[in-house]
Parts: structure tokens; sequence; C-alpha cells
């Protein structure tokens, strides 16, 4: 299994635990809550650049 399978299973582990416990797709959504769920997606799109670009040099 390579990093970013492994990387997207995370994300989507995370966006669950983020929907279920901290209610980021709630009514009543704080800026907070928004802009974690933006952080979270960020660090997964740097995660995948650099985890794509280890797999190719290791080719």
């Amino acid at each position: 299994m390579n990093l970013s399978t492994i990387a997207t299973i995370i994300y989507a582990v995370g966006i669950i635990i983020g929907a279920l416990f901290l209610d980021i797709w709630g009514a009543e959504t704080s800026l907070a809550k928004a802009m974690a769920g933006v952080a979270w997606t960020v660090f997964f799109l740097i995660c995948l650049f650099y985890f794509e670009k280890k797999d190719k040099e290791n080719r």
C-alpha cells in the first residue's frame, strides 16, 4: 500500500470523525469548525503532494 492511499484513508476517517463528533456540517457551524475542516483538507493536499513526489523518486 503506497503512502498516498494511506493518507487518503486517514483523511476520510478524519472527515467522518469531524462530521460525527465535531458537527462540522451542522446548521450552527462556527468559523472555528469551518476553518478546522479547511485546515484538515489543506494538510491532506500537502501530504498528497509530498507523498506523490516521494513515490516518483523511488521508482
